[in-house]
């Protein structure tokens, strides 16, 4: 199964319908990013990203983005596969 890697904050509904999504595919676990607790790693996010919104998703190497591109990926079929890869 492929590395998840979730730029997050404690209070976010995104982040945590994202969650669910993936566990819903077989995600044992989510290296959650906490860019509320850890300072500076939400200047590494958004240049990372290009964004400035929670979530940001990265499944291995590849930037999904957010909730709404996590589930737009999902609804066409990409996201298993890509977890797979």
């Amino acid at each position: 199964m492929a590395r998840v890697v979730m730029y997050s904050t404690v209070v976010c509904p995104y982040c945590q319908m994202a969650e669910r999504l993936l566990k819903a595919k077989g995600v044992e676990s989510i290296e959650k990013v906490l860019i509320d607790r850890e300072p500076g790693k939400r200047e590494e996010m958004m240049s990372r990203t290009g964004r400035r919104t929670v979530p940001q998703i990265y499944i291995d190497e590849t930037h999904v983005g957010g909730f709404d591109d996590l589930s737009a990926l999902d609804r066409q079929g990409g996201l298993v596969p890509l977890l797979a890869a």
